[in-house]
């Protein structure tokens, strides 16, 4: 296997290459509007639309950002993640209050709800409108984004099924709802999501359990580009260790160090190599 040269717009269910180009199409969120398009367009999606809306909640985070791409046979829709020091306080903050989950399933980090709510009816509607054939519709997102391509693919599956996506992918995502929203995520949706965690990444560790739990397909890379459906118990206990000390969240931490996005990206062309 190589690391692949052109985005598969007839790509379906679960591949590394798909996993590849899913993570820079999320990488590619966090770019202005001109260079996604550009690049949009190299791949060979000829429209693109832009979801942005600027607010003020209770947290450090100012604005939500995502773009959908369509083509022929594909359409994408990728949200835009945070810098870990933007994210950190309202990871760790235990007095979060809860948000009702999509169909009122279940319970959502408020602050992750509130970032998807003020652009999803823009999302919902671009995936209607562009959505003209038999077209599948796929979900991505890194850090925050991931999380947001989490929910959103929810609500379709929970609230507008004729929508639903084909697939999920995510790149160190957080926890983002709680058991019973990740059940009924895991029933409509499983076999459809990856959930990919890359090394010693402190921020999937976040929020904290019990109150917030992952949805299943886990995905971890290790350091030598291995790609497994869970973490082996002694790097878990010895990842958990390292990641969660006082200096989690240090630009120059082992935890932040395997959170970027160019790190997914260098580990799944390791994998794929």
């Amino acid at each position: 296997m190589a690391v692949p040269t052109d985005f598969d717009q007839h790509a379906t269910g679960y591949s590394l290459p798909h996993a590849y180009w899913l993570a820079k199409a999320a990488e590619l969120a966090y770019q202005d509007e001109a260079a996604i398009e550009e690049q949009a367009r190299a791949w060979g999606f000829d429209t693109v639309r832009h979801h942005q809306t600027r607010f003020t909640p209770p947290f450090p985070l100012q604005d939500t950002q995502a773009y959908t791409m369509a083509g022929d046979n594909m359409i994408v829709t990728a949200f835009r993640g945070t810098e870990p020091a933007q994210i950190r306080d309202w990871l760790t903050d235990s007095t979060t209050p809860p948000w009702p989950g999509p169909a009122r399933t279940g319970c959502v980090h408020y602050g992750f709800a509130e970032a998807l709510e003020s652009v999803y009816p823009d999302v919902a509607k671009a995936l209607s409108d562009l959505r003209t054939g038999d077209q599948t519709v796929w979900f991505t997102g890194h850090s925050l984004g991931g999380a947001l391509a989490m929910l959103a693919a929810a609500r379709l599956d929970l609230e507008e099924p004729g929508l639903a996506a084909d697939g999920v992918y995510t790149y160190g995502q957080p926890r983002t709802c709680d058991r019973l929203l990740a059940a009924a995520y895991d029933k409509g949706l499983r076999g459809r999501t990856y959930r990919f965690v890359h090394g010693n990444d402190i921020v999937p560790e976040l929020p904290p359990e019990p109150a917030f739990t992952h949805v299943e397909a886990l995905r971890h890379i290790d350091s030598a580009g291995r790609v497994q459906e869970k973490v082996p118990l002694v790097s878990a206990l010895t990842d958990r260790a390292r990641g969660l000390g006082a200096a989690a969240f240090s630009p120059d931490g082992e935890g932040i160090r395997d959170h970027l996005m160019r790190s997914y990206l260098a580990a799944l062309e390791k994998a794929l190599a």
